[in-house]
């Protein structure tokens, strides 16, 4: 067996003894209350170089954080942020994707797109697609692989290419999404554990994941067209190999394309009428008083509210137009439906929000935040060579834990405050951590939906093995990770926006005076006010 054959079987033996997410958390927790203990027995402790507080590690076991745990349980789930985010846009998303709107919206641009240009549109449609949530996987990747059949091209080439979109291009997109609020919110809250005045918005990666769309485009297009399709090699129709349904080619009927059109002014309204609110006088999407990168910050939060109604307002003008919603009870249906199938998600919540609450009570977060932050800034590594580090985390436990909240709650709280203290950016470590994350997907049987896409593949060639999937995939997750590296140093090197009004390097606030007592919990900076910073000298250098 040759050294990556070892390595894979090795890999695929760790992942499956690994539990489900949900108990990874209770261990952290069980591992969390242990460090506590620890380290308040022996005083560990850093000084809030931002706040001028001194931090101090404080057992989860003592009487305050007991009553935080147990009598404060259903506030502390209230509060995960993510959680909210999460619920609201599914109100409005699960109608848009059970009335068929999502579907539909894909199946016609893949069924209009020009042989010449088929995989570039699979691939831009593929990571769009992400706003559907996980049905872009059930209807992109097996919808690809028929367009590429009825264009006389080999089904498997285009699965492969729609695999490599949804999952491997995980991090693009062209517009923010449920995604972005999911990630995003829980970067926020890691953020606050150095500055509680931080604010972080659902567009802080807008222009980094419009940048993996333009990137990751034309390599999925060069791999498919000039090495995975010739490997593939000619594709002829085996006799014991599943027709695909037949109402996967078929073009859209009238009442589709009709529900389409209401879709899309219903689309147009709510953009229109987005953009008036914001341009009245007194405006609530605009702080005049703010700095002028910061004035517009509340739109950018009025986001996920956007969303949310407008998924809901286009979803039920495609349903009306399309007769697939009958009576406003259908809308009531879809949501619930929706809500339901976030059950996992809702479990996952309360282990996840429990165990970040608890990391800031127990202070070790902004402990070990700070004294890193001390030790690597001793070190004067560039900027572009940490946040590669972080790219390079995320892609080792994406090939065991799937789940990209999982693992960004687990490190959110570590890495978003160190890098804070070194001058980066929360928005750019987070968009780091994304695109670590959608590397390793592609490349790992251990990826929840591999085994699906591995049955799609199987209805054109009984014969396509794991080993077949894999060994298609891995020249794009190998492409993936140079690209993404190159992308993430690029990006810190030529200082280049990552959303309105955000930007690579954190200006933290002048440092206070002098260190202040810790509040109860150990952490004082989200309770005690900074105090006033020093007058420096004139010749003192200024950042």
């Amino acid at each position: 067996m040759n050294p990556a054959a070892r390595l894979l079987n090795t890999v695929e033996r760790i992942g499956n003894r690994l539990p489900d997410p949900v108990f990874l958390f209770l261990w952290l927790v069980g591992g969390l209350i242990l460090l506590s203990m620890i380290g308040a027995a022996l005083g560990w402790s850093a000084v809030n170089p931002v706040t001028g507080d001194r931090l101090a590690a404080q057992s989860l076991l003592s009487p305050e954080n007991l009553e935080r745990l147990i009598i404060g349980m259903p506030r502390t789930l209230a509060d995960f942020p993510p959680l909210g985010i999460v619920v609201t846009i599914i109100y409005g998303a699960s109608v848009a994707e059970r009335a068929g709107l999502f579907a539909t919206a894909i199946r016609g641009a893949l069924l209009n797109a020009p042989r010449a240009i088929l995989t570039p549109i699979v691939v831009v449609t593929g990571m769009v697609s992400h706003h559907a949530s996980d049905a872009s996987y059930v209807v992109v990747i097996p919808l690809a692989a028929v367009i590429f059949a009825a264009a006389g091209r080999h089904p498997l080439a285009g699965l492969a290419a729609g695999f490599a979109a949804v999952s491997g291009g995980y991090a693009g997109n062209l517009f923010p999404g449920a995604s972005d609020a999911l990630i995003l919110g829980i970067t926020e809250p890691a953020a606050h554990l150095i500055d509680p005045s931080y604010s972080v918005n659902i567009a802080g990666n807008w222009f980094f994941i419009i940048g993996v769309v333009l990137v990751f485009t034309p390599i999925v297009w060069f791999l498919t067209d000039r090495v995975i399709e010739p490997r593939l090699g000619p594709w002829a129709p085996s006799a014991d190999a599943a027709a695909p349904a037949a109402s996967e080619k078929q073009p859209l009927t009238a009442d589709e394309k009709r529900g389409l059109a209401w879709a899309g002014l219903a689309l147009m309204g709510m953009i229109a009428l987005w953009a008036l609110i914001t341009l009245l006088p007194g405006s609530p999407f605009v702080d005049p008083a703010a700095e002028p990168e910061q004035r517009f910050n509340p739109l950018y939060r009025s986001l996920v509210a956007f969303f949310a109604v407008t998924f809901f307002l286009t979803g039920a003008a495609y349903g009306a137009g399309s007769r697939s919603i009958q009576s406003h009870r259908d809308l009531v249906r879809m949501m619930r439906d929706g809500i339901a199938q976030l059950a996992p998600y809702i479990v996952l919540a309360f282990f996840a929000a429990h165990f970040v609450a608890m990391f800031n009570w127990s202070g070790l977060g902004p402990i070990l935040a700070v004294n890193t932050a001390a030790e690597l800034k001793s070190l004067a590594l560039p900027a572009p060579l940490l946040l590669i580090c972080v790219v390079f985390v995320s892609c080792f436990f994406d090939l065991f834990i799937g789940s990209a909240s999982a693992k960004w709650s687990a490190l959110a709280p570590i890495v978003v405050p160190m890098f804070m203290l070194l001058g980066i950016s929360p928005e750019m470590t987070t968009a780091a951590y994304r695109m670590g994350d959608s590397v390793t997907n592609i490349a790992t049987p251990l990826m929840s939906y591999f085994p699906l896409i591995l049955t799609f593949a199987q209805r054109w060639d009984p014969r396509f093995g794991l080993g077949s999937l894999m060994a298609t995939m891995l020249p794009y997750a190998g492409a993936f990770l140079v690209a993404g590296l190159i992308m993430v140093a690029a990006w810190v090197t030529l200082d280049l926006p990552l959303g309105p009004g955000v930007g690579v390097y954190y200006e933290p606030p002048a440092p206070a005076v002098a260190a202040q007592e810790p509040a109860a919990g150990g952490l004082a900076g989200p309770h005690t006010p900074p105090q006033p910073a020093a007058v420096p000298s004139p010749t003192a250098p200024s950042r």
